[in-house]
Order: C-alpha cells, then structure tokens, then sequence
C-alpha cells in the first residue's frame, strides 16, 4: 500500500469542547504521522474559498458560519492508504450515525457539528493540504 498524505481539520466544535488533544492523540494510535500542524481562526473568505465547492448547496451559509465560529487545528497527515484511513477512523459525516468509537461518534454531535473534516480523495487533499500549508511547511 503507497504512504499517501492528507489533510485533516478540527473543527471548532471540538476544539471549543477541549477535544483536540484527544483527537490528535487517536490519530496518531491509528498510525498517522503529523506532518505539519497549526491553530488558527478562519476568515469568512478563507472559508468560503475552502469550501466553494459546497457553494450552491442548501447548507453552505452554515457551514461558513461554523468553521468561522472558532479557532480550527489543520493538519497534514502521512501513512499508508491515508485518505482511506482517516475516512474510516472518521467515522460517517453524520455524527448521529457515525460507527461507535470513531472520532465523529465520540466527539461530534451531528451532520454539521461532526468534530473532524478529512479530505475525499487523493486528489483532494493534495489541493486541500496547500490550501492551509506551503511546500516547505510539508517537507
């Protein structure tokens, strides 16, 4: 299996409750390796242009407001299979519906306020990862 790289946010759910410690501390059980790592507020814009993609469903105005809501933790991952595996130590979007023990079911507390975002695809977090850092923060 190829060592991929792949971006993770905490969200400000988590971070506000205290759980950020927590989380990182399960990803890194799971294998993952912190590549680069950084506590920071959001803009409207920033997240906006983070999540443009999202722009013509029903849900972007409160996802904006969300992810600006507080400070965010961003981090670069790196393990084998590492888009896949963070999916799955995730847990489903849903925190309601999330699997027990995933980080979504221990730490979220639904649809929208789900502790931890992760990118979707290698392609993805390629994008996503320089979204938040540079090259030479990833080296």
């Amino acid at each position: 299996m190829p060592v991929e790289r792949t971006l993770t946010i905490i969200k400000p759910d988590a971070v506000a409750a205290g759980n950020a410690g927590r989380i990182i501390a399960r990803l890194e059980q799971e294998g993952f390796t912190i590549v680069a790592m950084k506590k920071l507020a959001l803009s409207e814009a920033q997240a906006r242009g983070f999540y443009a993609v999202h722009g013509e469903r029903p849900f972007f105005e409160d996802l904006v407001a969300f992810m600006t809501s507080g400070p965010i933790v961003p981090m670069v991952l790196e393990r084998e299979s590492a888009v896949a595996a963070l999916r799955e130590v995730m847990g489903a979007t849903d925190s309601l519906k999330a699997a027990e023990g995933t980080i979504r079911n221990l730490y979220g507390t639904d649809i929208e306020r789900n502790a931890i975002h992760g990118s979707d695809g290698p392609d993805t977090a390629e994008v996503e990862r320089a979204f938040f850092f540079s090259s030479l923060e990833q080296a």
